[in-house]
């Protein structure tokens, strides 16, 4: 490729959906409107304080005590809806084995690897257990020219025919959708298909993903595999980590999908139509969730998502310091997709529904904006059992105290028995303990989830990057995780 073409290859990476459809890009944070809101809000606060402080306050405790009890109520509604075998897309191995391989559609697996040497043998070696007909099917490591080591590493690695090597030219925002949006350019597949650099597929994902979308019809734009982990007891972090994608993946993504809401997709083992992908301008690389981002936006378009029981496995997390790098990222890109569609409320609704604008607001709003407000709430909380001072007391008259209490007693027990129905379902009877301290973790969520906003406003663009290679290598058979098992 001449140079020249790479670097108009790597404009239209970098710069492509904004200059297209700038009301969906996170390249800006606040659209005008926002700004105003703001800035109106935060008047009205000031004056509400300063003028009627009890109520201003309690109209606040009020508003965010009706909000957790519905999230709660919402997320134990998308626990039930999960338990129905219809809602995932099962393609059993002999069905995603009977098909032709002539027949099978051309696939193109991208695959983002920046600064990854320690991972890149394993890599290859897993993406080439992949069960699909080589001259059918193509793997792209989409590398920083300048990333020298991640390059030694390919090259002594020796990949097989079916891995092309694609130098991307260096430039920034070094992020991972910078990075695909450039390999969906050259992409030939009439399938794509994310993995990340330390994940273990499912030998069969991709004939089973051919299969779904072929079963689904066209107004499926995206399936998406459900993810686990290969070191669930590594250590503590682990294993609630462990348990926490469990309850993501079987349970409230297959809910979502049940009642047609707009998902935000995990970061890998996407399937999509490149058509789809195309007409959609792809990836966000000013978002530092482009996956989430994606979902939203496929869901505007029309699109529906479809869960798809097939896992792949990945790393957890097994470092605090890396753990929390990790998920302030995650919640800052689901603050930045939430501020980025609420720029125009009335075309949400008008994409997805008044019922799906709702639900994203719960869901992809709600999951970081409660986790930032939680240690508010639970200082209240200890100061009241401690010393029972008297403000507490006016801040929560009988209407919001009963709900509040409804809220706290209800909502944590439910929040903790579904966190240990998820160790049955990996039956790991080992998670058991860790389940019931999943308090100390929802602690840790929310340290990220101050640190996300403050980056938000800091540097709302900037992507940590997570760590890789840091278990011991022992990777466990997977297993597979369906709604029947529920009881």
């Amino acid at each position: 490729m001449r140079y020249e073409e790479a670097l108009l290859r790597l404009e239209a990476s970098v710069s492509g959906l904004a200059d297209r459809v700038p009301a969906v890009s996170s390249r800006s944070l606040l659209s005008s409107g926002q700004r105003r809101t703001l800035i109106g809000a935060a008047i009205a606060i000031v004056l509400g304080l300063i003028l009627a402080p009890l109520a201003t306050l309690i109209a606040f405790v009020g508003i965010v005590t009706l909000v957790y009890i519905t999230l709660v109520w919402y997320r134990f509604r998308l626990f039930l809806l999960s338990t129905r075998t219809e809602v995932v897309v099962n393609v059993s191995d002999e069905e995603a084995r009977s098909v032709p391989d002539k027949a099978l559609p051309f696939y193109t697996v991208l695959v983002p690897a920046y600064r990854e040497p320690e991972v890149i043998g394993h890599l290859l070696d897993h993406l080439g257990r992949i069960e699909y007909p080589t001259d059918r099917h193509e793997i792209m490591l989409l590398v920083e020219a300048d990333d020298s080591e991640t390059i030694d590493a390919i090259g002594d690695a020796d990949p097989g025919p079916q891995f092309v090597v694609v130098f991307i030219p260096p430039s920034d925002p070094r992020t991972k959708p910078k990075a695909l949006n450039y390999g969906l350019s050259l992409a030939k597949g009439d399938l794509v298909a994310v993995y990340d650099v330390e994940d273990i597929p499912d030998p069969l994902q991709l004939r089973r993903a051919s299969v779904g979308f072929e079963r689904m019809g066209p107004s499926y734009g995206c399936l998406q595999g459900k993810l686990s982990y290969h070191n669930p007891t590594q250590n503590l972090i682990t294993k609630w980590f462990s348990i926490e994608y469990t309850m993501w993946f079987s349970f409230f993504l297959p809910g979502l999908a049940a009642v047609h809401a707009p998902i935000p997709l995990g970061g890998t083992s996407n399937h999509f139509r490149r058509s789809v992908l195309r007409a959609m301008g792809a990836w966000d690389p000013f978002n530092v969730t482009e996956d989430a981002d994606l979902g939203i936006r496929l869901a505007r378009e029309g699109y529906d998502i479809g869960v798809l029981e097939s896992i792949t496995l990945e790393e957890a997390n097994s470092d605090f310091v890396n753990w929390i790098k990790q998920r302030s990222r995650w919640y800052k890109g689901y603050l930045q997709t939430f501020l980025v569609h609420m720029r125009s409320p009335r075309e949400l609704v008008k994409g997805v529904g008044w019922r799906g604008a709702l639900q994203f607001v719960l869901f992809v709003g709600g999951t970081p904006i409660l986790a930032v407000l939680n240690p508010i709430f639970w200082i209240m909380c200890l100061l009241w059992f401690l010393v029972h001072p008297a403000f507490i007391k006016e801040l929560f008259p009988a209407p919001v105290y009963y709900i509040g209490m409804l809220s706290w007693a209800f909502g944590n027990f439910l929040m903790v028995y579904l966190t240990v129905i998820s160790c049955r379902l990996v039956r790991r009877g080992e998670l058991l303990v860790a389940a019931l301290l999943v308090p100390l973790y929802w602690v840790m969520m929310s340290m990220s989830a101050v640190k996300a906003a403050w980056q938000l406003v800091a540097q709302p663009n900037h992507w940590e990057k997570t760590v890789h290679g840091l278990s011991p290598g022992h990777v466990a058979a997977p297993v597979a995780i369906r709604a029947d098992d529920v009881t």
